[in-house]
């Protein structure tokens, strides 16, 4: 299951998985259209695909969504936690509380309860088989995001402890938890924080000379999630160019 699929790494993500052979849920909380075209897309070159909608910052809906997945495909052995906002660019300065719950509740909190509804079906002592948690968390977890996301950022940073406590939390119970931190990608992400040429602008600083692709940051997760990876937990890929 890939949270916020619809678009961006996630459907990129979606749509690598589904041709690899998996069978993907592709959970979306707004934007159906998008989500019903990329399902549409993997039927079409024989893949298997659901559509489940949920806002994974509403605990209510995300226990709904594991029990759809329940449901519909039996199990679950994968969690991309992909789903991730942004708000417009700003200082520090000009932060509201309201800003930083909005970004904290998805990022961090949902997150964590997908984690939790996903280990209970996963873990060995939950009655599971086993299975992988790949965060996408990113660079800015790092650079920090001054003067534009340092509450984005520091959301990502949550991710980053949640991924190597987590890790070494159940690595005795079956669940392997990795971490992919995309740099500069081009995704639709950009413009929902006012600025769509912020690759463009910003490509110059990194040592590739060029932003990243969804499908470069895919491939990245498929591995950490294939059994490849089978000896790979609490650890993070960096696919920034270099950065």
């Amino acid at each position: 299951m890939i949270t916020g699929a619809g678009r961006g790494i996630g459907a990129a993500t979606a749509r690598l998985f589904a041709k690899k052979g998996m069978d993907v849920v592709i959970n979306y909380r707004e934007n159906q259209a998008s989500a019903e075209n990329l399902c549409a897309e993997i039927l079409g070159f024989g893949g298997v695909a659901q559509v489940i909608q949920a806002d994974i910052s509403v605990e209510t809906e995300v226990q709904k969504l594991f029990k759809e997945i329940d449901s519909r495909m039996g199990r679950i052995d994968v969690l991309v936690n992909n789903a991730g906002i942004l708000l417009r660019q700003s200082k520090l300065v000009d932060f509201s509380a309201d800003r930083l719950q909005k970004i904290m509740q998805t990022n961090v909190i949902g997150a964590f309860i997908c984690c939790r509804e996903a280990l209970l079906r996963m873990s060995y002592k939950s009655g599971g088989k086993g299975g992988v948690i790949v965060n996408v968390s990113s660079l800015a977890a790092q650079l920090g995001a001054p003067n534009e996301y340092i509450d984005y950022a520091a959301s990502k940073g949550a991710i980053d402890t949640l991924t190597r406590g987590l890790a070494l939390e159940v690595a005795r119970e079956g669940v392997r938890v990795n971490a992919v931190r995309p740099g500069l990608i081009e995704t639709e992400i950009h413009a929902s924080g006012g600025e769509p040429g912020r690759v463009e602008r910003l490509k110059s600083k990194i040592p590739l000379g060029r932003g990243g692709t969804a499908e470069e940051v895919a491939e990245a997760i498929w591995w950490l999630a294939s059994d490849q990876s089978a000896y790979t937990t609490g650890a993070f890929i960096d696919v920034s160019g270099g950065r």
